[in-house]
């Protein structure tokens, strides 16, 4: 562990000069500084504390309904939640969820002693991954009651390899693991680790939740005006490349295109929209203006993509067709639509799952997408078989909130 607290501080000094050029690493920079003041100014050694920790944004959304009902159920409990990431720090430091929200500081020993002098936590609850084997080791010299809810593992992963006997040992941190799958389960039986749970995925539970809410927003449904519509959720790059092709070239007439980039930067959305050839309309711009003029929808801004897949008849989910990593294709899902997505999707679990099911399509290229978009836009069968069967896969795998829940009644 010497070696790897000497890469941690090797790291820090190269993350410093790095973020001289980039914006977001500073971000995790500047924050990282600020963590224990927040903590030293927001809580004292006779609060009741639970630490929550999300990797980002996509993690705290994962982890979202367990922290609301230990929210509920403990009122006078001071909830800590903490982010490595910027992308999920920066959305949601004001999340009501939370009496305090802070970088986690790097992982070093120093630091992880200090960090957990100040939270003192009654429990804490890692999401998914994001294991930090400094910080583990702290919680499990304490003693520290501690789990990993809607964990997903892979069998190339160290925990499971020869050399990564010092990696297995810090999972043991946890006194109990919610894994979304049996090979999870399986793969931690094979080091030893038997405290666990197939519980299944906690955004299941979290998109259900979307239905109880009024996803109509006013200037969707103006843009919309009763024709079909392509939503292209989170999308980067590789995927606009591709989805510019098509919408260039396709010659079905009557359809809506919404563009909701993962980036949202200036020069990233006026790139996307100058390549487009149909009239096209920035949602920083639509004041004032007739939306059912236009073709195509920009979001250039965030919070609404979940609200915006309810308007869709058909979803291509981003991420997948490079390597950044597919976004959440159970938002659209629970819509009962049809889902596209890029080849780059074995590390996510449920969208294999979604495939088999029938629900997902993944493409490999222009071609293969043009064929699928042409082939849902001219069905109306076909987009709502496929968009039953994600609905269905939905509400068969919902549960995993109340299994954790009962669990950590304290």
């Amino acid at each position: 562990m010497l070696l790897y607290t000497i890469g941690i501080y090797i790291t820090s000094f190269f993350l410093k000069i790095i973020a001289l050029f980039n914006d977001k690493i500073k971000l995790g920079i500047d924050g990282r500084k600020q963590t224990f003041k927040v903590l030293e100014g927001n809580l004292t050694p006779k609060d009741k504390t639970f630490w929550f920790h999300c990797a980002s944004l996509g993690e705290y959304e994962q982890g979202l309904p367990v922290f609301e009902i230990l929210r509920e159920r403990h009122k006078t409990h001071k909830i800590v939640l903490s982010f490595f990431s910027p992308s999920g720090f920066e959305i949601r430091k004001n999340s009501p969820i939370a009496d305090v929200v802070v970088y986690l500081p790097l992982d070093t020993k120093k630091n992880a002693k200090r960090f957990l002098d100040l939270v003192h936590p009654d429990l804490v609850i890692f999401v998914k991954y994001d294991f930090w084997p400094n910080f583990l080791t702290e919680l499990k010299h304490r003693k520290h009651r501690a789990i990993l809810i809607s964990a997903a593992f892979r069998k190339n992963q160290p925990f499971f390899k020869w050399y990564g006997f010092k990696m297995r040992e810090k999972l043991f941190a946890f006194e109990h693991i919610f894994v979304q799958n049996e090979q999870s389960k399986q793969l931690l039986s094979s080091i030893n680790f038997l405290e666990v749970t197939v519980s299944g995925d906690t955004r299941f539970d979290r998109v259900s939740n979307q239905l109880q809410q009024n996803n109509t927003l006013d200037f969707v449904s103006e843009f919309k005006a009763g024709q079909l519509c392509i939503v292209i959720g989170s999308s980067w790059p590789e995927d606009e490349e591709l989805l510019i092709n098509f919408i260039n070239s396709t010659s079905i007439k009557n359809v809506k295109y919404i563009f909701a980039p993962h980036n949202i930067k200036e020069n990233q959305i006026k790139n996307l929209s100058s390549q487009l050839k149909l009239s096209t309309i920035l949602y920083s711009e639509k004041e004032g203006k007739d939306l059912s003029n236009y073709n195509v929808f920009i979001i250039d801004t965030i919070g609404l993509l979940s609200k915006i897949y309810a308007a869709a008849d058909i979803a291509y989910v981003g991420g997948a067709m490079g390597l950044t990593g597919l976004h959440n294709i159970l938002e659209p899902a629970i819509f009962g639509i049809p889902i596209i997505i890029g080849k780059n999707y074995s590390k996510f679990p449920e969208a294999s799952d979604m495939i088999k099911n029938g629900g997902v399509v993944s493409v490999k290229n222009n071609s293969e997408l043009n064929n699928e978009l042409e082939n849902l836009l001219t069905s109306k069968k076909e987009r709502g078989t496929l968009g039953d069967l994600n609905e269905a896969f939905i509400t068969q795998n919902k549960g995993a909130v109340i299994q954790i829940a009962n669990y950590i009644r304290i």
